[in-house]
């Protein structure tokens, strides 16, 4: 079991790795018998810390919502996270690329709520009825851990995902929001196109059958913890396309079918 002081330790070797851009050795290396719950204590303090120093809560996200993810990662649910102001660019930003890592973008639905949602025991209904708008969205993955251990060649690991802030490196905002009652979210589609060719689609149903019913499970995963989706902040239901790597210079657009688009370019 890791004691308060290793947890409040790691957290302030991933600001470190982030603030430096040089990826640390995976936690599932360093602590074999991680659990969860002390992935997420190590998140959370992480968050804490950068708080403390200025910075305020902009956004959530859920990660690993499709299956093609979670078999990658041997996992069975999701994983979340949290975006700090700064980590949030509007549509048509130009974006330093030297601010990341390894920085690769996916398309994802966000969503806006019109008041604050707690679980637990909510559903896809509850959440559709909370929610103000939706709107396309792409998020900027990226890693403060090694992908793979440079000894064992192990991937990653569900404890090193939600330690890392489920790679979480930024939010794009784009489009026209959409009053969810306006679109059918679970056929909700979109290409995504890489300096002008189309280099990934697909649909947002792709996201546990509905992407709203990921926000349904973030808020229940929240509660136990005592936090809860808070109304005005945008949340990111899951990607619905591979992420693809971003390089000084590429223009990224994802095109959606009902809900507009939303661009971003590196620098």
């Amino acid at each position: 079991m890791l004691t308060e002081q290793q947890i409040l330790e790691t957290a302030k070797r991933l600001d470190e790795a982030a603030r430096t851009r040089t990826p640390m050795p995976q936690l599932s290396v360093q602590f074999p018998g991680m659990t969860v719950d002390e992935a997420y204590a190590i998140q959370t303090a992480w968050r804490e810390l950068q708080i403390s120093r200025g910075r305020r809560l902009a956004g959530r996200k859920i990660g690993l919502t499709s299956r093609t993810m979670q078999k990658a990662q041997e996992v069975d649910e999701p994983d979340r996270g949290f975006f700090l102001d700064d980590m949030m660019y509007g549509d048509c930003e130009l974006i330093p690329r030297d601010r990341f890592i390894r920085p690769r973008i996916e398309v994802e639905v966000v969503f806006i709520l019109k008041r604050d949602l707690a679980g637990p025991n909510l559903g896809v209904a509850d959440i559709l009825d909370a929610t103000a708008w939706v709107q396309p969205g792409l998020e900027i993955l990226d890693a403060r851990l090694e992908m793979r251990d440079p000894i064992s060649g192990q991937a990653r690991k569900i404890v090193d995902a939600i330690g890392d802030n489920a790679a979480n490196g930024g939010m794009i905002l784009g489009g026209t929001p959409v009053r969810p009652e306006q679109v059918d979210l679970r056929w909700e589609s979109a290409m995504l196109y890489v300096n002008g060719t189309v280099e990934e689609s697909g649909v947002a149903g792709a996201v546990m059958n509905h992407p709203a019913a990921s926000v349904a499970w973030l808020a229940n995963s929240l509660a136990p913890y005592g936090e809860k989706l808070e109304a005005g902040i945008p949340i990111l239901s899951g990607s619905f396309t591979r992420p693809v790597f971003a390089h000084a210079g590429d223009t990224f657009h994802a095109e959606f079918k009902a809900m507009g688009s939303v661009t971003c370019q590196f620098t």
